[in-house]
């Protein structure tokens, strides 16, 4: 059992306040999941030619300027970095495939969160409550975001297996429930050359969503692929540049409530968050 949860603006105050308010649904989810948090949110979008790159140290002391250094050296220009908590967000001047890349390879102590024009993923093991408070979420303006509380049942509970997963630039994923086929499904994502980190059979879907997008699938299309190639008991909340979207697994068991006003859409495991 997990909470999920997800908040779409349609005015300025919700904007200006959107951390806030996912940081308070994460915390309503708390006895869904009190293992890790996370989300994903939107905002501030690089200029053109440009990206930007959460990253994860586990390394309390790590010296994020000292890469923003080699960063410039391997790309040029002046990259900039907002560290919060265990979190880095880089502004690079380069496509985020090439930043992706050069820091798989270059340094691969450090784990690559999500990259895209808009998106920033932050998550990390421990209470919601926690998550909330050390991540500073009330500081968070954006358009939308989504985020996550995990009970884990498959697999450890460690920083990278926390959600969101990121399914490819500016998309990502959280999820309730649990895949049958992940195993027998991950083998078959590696041979088309899927990399994985984790045991987790949320990361199988994610991986699943971005092998699609590479292929040429629209979302629509990799999300009616999911209905048919993976089976389980699911609720996904996938978040893009533009907004988000919900799938429900065929016999719709796990739990999703939406609702909308004139200021927002949101989205959540339980009413109360």
């Amino acid at each position: 059992m997990c909470g999920i949860v997800g908040v779409f603006s349609k005015s300025t105050d919700v904007e200006a306040n959107l951390g806030r308010h996912l940081g308070a649904m994460l915390e309503q989810m708390s006895d869904r999941g009190p293992d890790s948090a996370g989300v994903a949110v939107y905002r501030n979008p690089a200029p053109p030619g440009s990206c930007k790159v959460t990253l994860y140290s586990a390394d309390p002391l790590q010296d994020w300027e000292a890469l923003a250094g080699e960063l410039a050296n391997a790309f040029g220009g002046s990259p900039e970095v907002s560290v919060r908590a265990s979190h880095a967000v880089f502004l690079v001047d380069a496509e985020a495939s090439e930043t992706d890349s050069w820091v798989r390879s270059t340094h691969p102590e450090l784990q690559v969160m999500g990259a895209g024009e808009r998106i920033e993923i932050y998550k990390e093991t421990g209470r919601p409550e926690e998550f909330v408070r050390r991540f500073q979420l009330e500081d968070i303006q954006g358009t939308h975001g989504l985020g996550h509380t995990r009970m884990a049942t498959e697999s450890r509970v460690t920083t990278a297996g926390s959600h969101p997963f990121s399914t490819g630039l500016d998309v990502c994923l959280v999820h309730n429930g649990s895949l049958s086929n992940h195993n027998r499904l991950r083998e078959r994502l590696r041979a088309e050359g899927i990399e994985f980190q984790t045991e987790n059979d949320t990361e199988v879907a994610a991986g699943y969503i971005a092998w699609r997008l590479r292929e040429g699938a629209t979302l629509d299309e990799a999300l009616d692929g999911c209905l048919r190639d993976l089976d389980g008991f699911y609720t996904f909340l996938v978040g893009t540049a533009d907004g988000f979207a919900v799938l429900r697994d065929p016999i719709a068991c796990k739990p999703a409530v939406l609702a909308e006003t004139d200021d927002w859409v949101a989205m959540g495991s339980e009413w109360r968050a």
